[in-house]
């Protein structure tokens, strides 16, 4: 059967560049939260809300021109949904406290980490070498982001430290993917068009010997 995440043998990914600079934007923030801890609730809050809006935005606008190369768009555009939702509710409500813009923000990076795990195993049924590296990062996300729902004072460590984890490593996971999407991007566009056109006369013909 046909990868589920990716399609791109059809046809290349558009702006596979959006994940990197949502990656890098995320990285920012987790490095103004490590190295200012002591800052306002508010500009903190701000600073996480701002880059949920920014993240959602992009991730929106990615899978719907992707939307005939990912075969599970919806999800994607699911994702950057509800992450646009959570940063306009940080926006509405910046005097939160710490513990439920943790929960707010656990629950965005655990949805990430876990869409991240899933997207390390289409891209290992790809073929792709680097899977490995997509699929730690989505664990390592994973962790953190239940240690924020669950018990933000984890071993004594802050709120604002264990937030930055999941920032962190949610653009790393970014900017991950952002790179095999690019590369998957070059290895489609030299597949010539006789090529895709056999390709899709056979996937053709699976699904009617797997139908009938």
């Amino acid at each position: 059967m046909e990868p589920t995440f990716l399609k791109s043998i059809k046809s290349a990914i558009k702006h596979w560049y959006i994940p990197l600079l949502v990656g890098i934007f995320f990285i920012i923030v987790s490095i103004v939260a490590f190295t200012s801890p002591g800052s306002s609730l508010l500009t903190l809050s701000f600073l996480f809300a701002l880059s949920f809006l920014f993240g959602g935005i992009s991730e929106t606008v990615f899978s719907i021109v992707n939307r005939h190369q990912l075969e599970n768009w919806g999800w994607s555009l699911a994702f950057g949904i509800i992450t646009f939702i959570v940063g306009i509710s940080l926006m509405s409500h910046p005097a939160l406290t710490i513990t439920v813009m943790a929960f707010y923000i656990g629950f965005v990076i655990l949805f990430r980490s876990v869409s991240a795990i899933g997207f390390a195993m289409d891209v290992k049924r790809y073929g792709d070498k680097n899977w490995g590296v997509l699929l730690v990062l989505g664990i390592l996300g994973t962790i953190f982001s239940f240690i924020l729902i669950w018990n933000p004072l984890f071993a004594g460590m802050s709120i604002v430290v264990l937030i930055a984890l999941s920032f962190m490593f949610a653009g790393l996971f970014s900017i991950a993917l952002a790179f095999q999407l690019k590369r998957l991007h070059k290895s489609s566009k030299k597949i010539s068009e006789g090529l895709r056109k056999r390709y899709e006369e056979v996937m053709k013909d699976m699904d009617r010997e797997w139908n009938s």
